[in-house]
């Protein structure tokens, strides 16, 4: 259904990382509104809830109020001023999340015409293991990967190898 729409690659890396460690059996929650990827984790079978839209910085009722095993964070905590919040306030026992890695060669993303669209954060590997530890959460698996885009340039070439996603599975201690 959203084949021409959606970011084929993060999200075909995404699945691949879920059905690696995570049951369709368990109830997931997904922060954000229903999306593509949300509509793809359940025609593969996921058992799985979106958030409403809230602003999760200062509404963090669907996290106390929903019944689930998984929290997903899908291209979601770059965007957050507090997602340490938001992991304490999480009652999963497990959480997978996945951000966009901060490149050295390209600045920040800040739409210019959307005033929600914007990252707040971005992150490289070790902040994210770091908050989601401090957050009382033991890493279980991680895995990175590239974005090239079909461009000419220096950057695009750059794109070509340097890691642009991460996510990773962590379990509550």
């Amino acid at each position: 259904m959203y084949e021409k729409t959606y970011p084929k690659k993060r999200f075909e890396k995404t699945l691949a990382f879920l059905n690696e460690h995570i049951s369709k059996e368990a109830q997931i929650l997904d922060l954000g509104i229903q999306n593509p990827l949300s509509e793809l984790m359940k025609e593969a079978g996921y058992r799985i809830q979106n958030t409403h839209g809230e602003d999760l910085d200062e509404d963090q009722t669907s996290l106390q109020n929903k019944a689930y095993d998984v929290m997903t964070a899908f291209e979601i905590f770059e965007h957050l001023l507090n997602p340490y919040t938001v992991l304490k306030n999480c009652k999963a026992q497990k959480i997978v999340i996945s951000v966009p890695l901060r490149l050295w060669f390209s600045a920040a993303y800040k739409s210019k015409t959307d005033l929600w669209d914007r990252h707040y954060h971005e992150f490289e590997d070790w902040q994210l293991d770091w908050l989601v530890e401090k957050s009382g959460f033991r890493i279980l698996a991680r895995d990175k990967w590239t974005h090239p885009v079909n461009k000419i340039g220096f950057r695009p070439f750059l794109r070509k190898f340097t890691p642009r996603y991460y996510i990773l599975i962590a379990e509550k201690i």
